[in-house]
Formats: C-alpha cells, sequence, structure tokens
C-alpha cells in the first residue's frame, strides 16, 4: 500500500507498535526447555490483549500465531512441541492484523549461551538490514536495498538466500512490489514516497539451498546450516524511512 493520509500511518503504527512489543516480549521469554508452542503463545497473547489478530491465520490458515523457526528451520516454521535447547538460533516472525492494517517483523535470538557463528549471522543479518534502510528512499530503485544486503553479508563471510524476500505490505501480507536481497538489474521499479514496504535479509552460514518439510510450511536450509531472519516493516519517505516496527 501507499500512504496517503496521517490517519491511515496513525493506524500503521499502531500495529506495527504491537508487532515491536510480541518481538520483545518473546526474546525477553526465551529460555532453554521451554517449547516453540510456549513462545508463540507469549508472543500471541500481546497480540490478543490489544485486539491485534494473526495476519498468516487470516490470509492463509497458517496452523498457529506466528512463525518460529529453529537454527536451520529458515522461516514459517510450525509452533509446537520441540523444546528449545541452549545455544539454539530462534527466528520469531510476527505478523499482525489491526482495523484493516498490517504490519510485519523478525527477529533473530539465541537461547543462552550464544555461540559465535550464531552471533555473527544474526550481527550480519541484523547490520544488512540497517544498511538497507538507510538507503531506503524515494527515487531510489529497489535494486538498491537488494545490492546493500548482498554486499553486506558477502562482505561479512554468508549467503543470502535468493527466493526469499521483502515485499509490499499494508492492507494485505503480500503486496507489491518485491524487494529482493540481492541485485538484479532487470528491475528498474524506483520506490516511492509514502509506500509501505518489508525489508528481510535471510541469510545462511552455509550453502543457499532450501527445502521445504512435509508440512508444507516450514522451509529449511539443505545442508542444516544456520540460518538468521530479521525484518521490519517501513514507510517510504524522501528522507530516511518511518520505521513501523521499531521497538
Amino acid at each position: 500500500m501507499s500512504i496517503d493520509s496521517e490517519l491511515e500511518l496513525i493506524a500503521l503504527k499502531r500495529v506495527g507498535k504491537i508487532v515491536a512489543e510480541a518481538l520483545r516480549e518473546g526474546k525477553r521469554s526465551l529460555e532453554p526447555g521451554m517449547t516453540t508452542a510456549e513462545l508463540d503463545a507469549i508472543c500471541a497473547k500481546v497480540l490478543a490483549r490489544q485486539g491485534a489478530r494473526s495476519a498468516p491465520q487470516l490470509a492463509y490458515n497458517f496452523p498457529d500465531v506466528n512463525c518460529i523457526s529453529v537454527n536451520d528451520e529458515v522461516v514459517h516454521g510450525i509452533p509446537g512441541g520441540r523444546k528449545l535447547r541452549p545455544g539454539d538460533l530462534v527466528k520469531i516472525d510476527v505478523t499482525a492484523e489491526l482495523d484493516g492494517y498490517i504490519a510485519d517483523a523478525a527477529i533473530s535470538a539465541q537461547v543462552p549461551p550464544v555461540s559465535s557463528q550464531a552471533e555473527q549471522l544474526t550481527v550480519a543479518a541484523t547490520a544488512a538490514l540497517q544498511k538497507a534502510m538507510s538507503v531506503a528512499r524515494a527515487g531510489r530503485g529497489i535494486g538498491e536495498i537488494g545490492l546493500t544486503v548482498e554486499s553486506e553479508v558477502r562482505r561479512r563471510g554468508f549467503k543470502i538466500i535468493p527466493e526469499l524476500c521483502g515485499h509490499g505490505v499494508g492492507r494485505a501480507i503480500h503486496e507489491e512490489p518485491s524487494v529482493p536481497n540481492y541485485f538484479d538489474p532487470r528491475n528498474r521499479q524506483r520506490l516511492t514516497d509514502g509506500l509501505v514496504i518489508t525489508i528481510e535479509p535471510i541469510i545462511a552460514a552455509g550453502k543457499s539451498k532450501i527445502v521445504s518439510d512435509p508440512d508444507g510450511w516450514t522451509i529449511r536450509t539443505k545442508d542444516g546450516s544456520l540460518s538468521a531472519h530479521v525484518e521490519h516493516t517501513i514507510v517510504i519517505t524522501r528522507n530516511r524511512p518511518i520505521i513501523i516496527t521499531a521497538a
């Protein structure tokens, strides 16, 4: 979507704040022995008490409220009975709907104690996100976002997963345009003032090949390597973007 009024921006910020709070609560609650279903329930309570709903459930009939992916699980992990262990790298992806507006964000966090590779991977994804947001301005090409993400990730010794990318958001979970994490010279689309998108570096410590689980949702690295995923919903302006899902 594209923001046309201050009221729309206020509505987006409202749901974005809920998403940020859910992620914050989820990260704070991480501990060995808890199940991914218990982690999902903690985030889900934040949405429920503020009247927000799970956008993946509404749009795609996702089996639970939020996506919880662990270690080599890249995205769309289904919460369940899996118990978290020390050192696990957990991706929490929250997409919420409130009053017809949708915000989407994700974090990668470790169950203590922190391992070096997982920490470096998470730092790389986060740095790529921050740098990509800094170049996301009206008039610039969408390809600049991908170039920035890919360059930063490669510089740190990791790989982007090209099949998974950012996207337009706001009234639906997935809207135009696609926002790849790599540079495609054929993509001549430009960012416009008021456009609402997600930027979401999704990266791997090993090879970038991915496979889908039999559950039809979970995507994991083919070689079993660790993956990280971070994401914000932003509004494009002529200057720095407005980060809708900022904590």
